[in-house]
C-alpha cells in the first residue's frame, strides 16, 4: 500500500505540473482527492492492515495528500496570475490616445424660440406669467366672453375632463386670472407661454398639443396704435428689420376690434411667390383690443381702462423663421433634426 500511495503521488504531481488550464486542474483535484478519487479509494483499504502498519500508512497518506494539495494550490495561483496578466494585456488602455468625443446637447428649438420671445417682451416691460393646464370652464371660456353656446365649446374642439374642467385650449385663461388677481386696481403687462390642447388631427401644420404665447396690456388710455407698435417691434426683432406688418380686420370673442397680423414674405419681399401663395404676406398671429365685457368680468372699469391682447404659436414662428415645413418635427425627438439648431 505504501508503494501504491507513492505511485499515486508521483502520477498526480506529474499531471499537475503538465496542466495549463484551471478547469483541468480542478478535474485532477477531484480525480485524486475527491470522494471517489484514487487516494480515497486506497485509504478505504486501511481496515485490512495490521495495527502496526496503520499509523505508518496513515502518516504516508497524509504526506501524499498534503503534497498533492500544495502542488494543486501552487499551480492554481500560477494559472490565475497568468490569466490575470493576459487579461490586463488585452484590456490595456493607452492613456496617450485622445478621448472619445462627448456629444453635448442643447435647448430644444421650441424652447429657444420661446425664450427669445420672452426676452424680447421682458425688455419691453412685460412680466412672464403661468397658469394651470387643466382649466375651469369659467376661465377658459366665460371670463373671455365665450358664451355657453359658442362653437369653440364643441366637444370636437376641446378635451373635457368633466363638464366644468378641461385641458386649456389657449393660454388666455392666465390673462383672466391675472386681471382678477389685480382686482382692477393696477395695470397689467404680461405674456403667458405654455402648452395648450385641442382636438385636432395631427398633420404637417396641426397638432393636438402645441404651445402658445399670449400677451396682454391693460392700462388707462391704451390704443390700437400701441398694439401695432409692439407687434411691429416683435416682427422686426424676430424676422429682421426689413420685415413689414399689416393688420387685417378679424373676429375674436375676447377682443373688439380684432385683427390678424401678417408679415411681409422674406422670400419675395412682398412681390408674391409660392411661399406666400402670391400675396406677398404671411399670416402670423391674432390680436385686438380687449373686449369691454372681459375687462368688466375681471373687475376693471372699461370706461377707465382699455387694453390690447395678442396670441401667437411658437411652432409657427419657428417654422417661418427657420424654414421648417412640418410641425411634427418638433415632437419626434429626432437628433438629426434637433442638432441642426444647436447653434441657431
Amino acid at each position: 500500500m505504501q508503494a501504491e500511495l507513492k505511485a499515486i503521488e508521483q502520477e498526480a504531481l506529474a499531471k499537475v505540473a503538465a496542466v495549463n488550464d484551471v478547469k483541468e486542474l480542478q478535474a485532477i483535484k477531484v480525480a485524486y482527492l475527491g470522494k471517489k478519487g484514487s487516494l480515497t479509494a486506497v485509504l478505504r483499504g486501511m481496515g485490512k492492515l495490521s495495527p502496526e502498519e496503520r499509523p505508518v500508512v496513515g502518516e504516508i497518506a497524509n504526506q501524499v495528500r498534503e503534497a498533492i494539495t500544495k502542488a494543486i494550490d501552487d499551480k492554481n495561483d500560477v494559472l490565475e496570475n497568468a490569466a490575470l496578466e493576459e487579461k490586463l494585456q488585452e484590456e490595456a488602455i493607452d492613456v496617450t490616445l485622445p478621448g472619445r468625443p462627448v456629444t453635448v446637447g442643447g435647448p430644444h428649438l421650441l424652447t429657444k424660440v420661446i425664450e427669445e420671445i420672452e426676452d424680447l417682451f421682458i425688455g419691453m416691460g412685460y412680466e412672464v406669467r403661468e397658469g394651470p393646464e387643466v382649466e375651469t370652464d369659467y376661465f377658459n371660456f366665460e371670463a373671455l366672453n365665450l358664451p355657453k353656446d359658442h362653437p369653440a365649446r364643441d366637444m370636437q374642439d376641446s378635451f373635457y375632463v368633466t363638464n366644468e374642467l378641461l385641458l386649456r385650449t389657449h393660454t388666455s385663461p392666465v390673462q383672466a386670472r391675472t386681471m382678477r388677481e389685480y382686482k382692477g386696481e393696477k395695470p397689467v403687462k404680461m405674456i403667458c407661454p405654455g402648452k395648450v390642447y385641442r382636438r385636432d388631427t395631427d398633420d404637417a401644420t396641426h397638432s393636438h398639443q402645441f404651445t402658445q404665447i399670449e400677451g396682454l396690456y391693460v392700462d388707462k388710455d391704451v390704443k390700437m396704435s400701441d398694439l401695432k407698435g409692439v407687434l411691429d417691434i416683435f416682427a422686426k426683432k424676430m424676422f429682421g428689420e426689413d420685415r413689414n406688418i399689416r393688420l387685417r380686420p378679424s373676429f375674436f370673442p375676447f377682443t373688439e376690434p380684432s385683427v390678424e397680423m401678417d408679415i411681409s414674405c422674406k422670400v419675395c419681399h412682398g412681390e408674391g411667390c409660392s411661399v406666400c401663395k402670391g400675396t406677398g404676406w404671411i399670416e402670423i398671429l391674432g390680436a385686438g383690443m380687449v373686449h369691454p365685457n372681459v375687462l368688466e368680468m375681471a373687475g376693471y372699469d372699461p370706461k377707465v381702462y382699455s387694453g390690447f391682447a395678442f396670441g401667437m404659436g411658437p411652432e409657427r414662428i419657428a417654422m417661418l423663421k427657420y424654414g421648417i415645413n412640418d410641425i411634427r418635427q418638433f415632437y419626434l425627438n429626432d437628433s438629426r433634426f434637433l442638432k441642426q439648431f444647436h447653434q441657431a
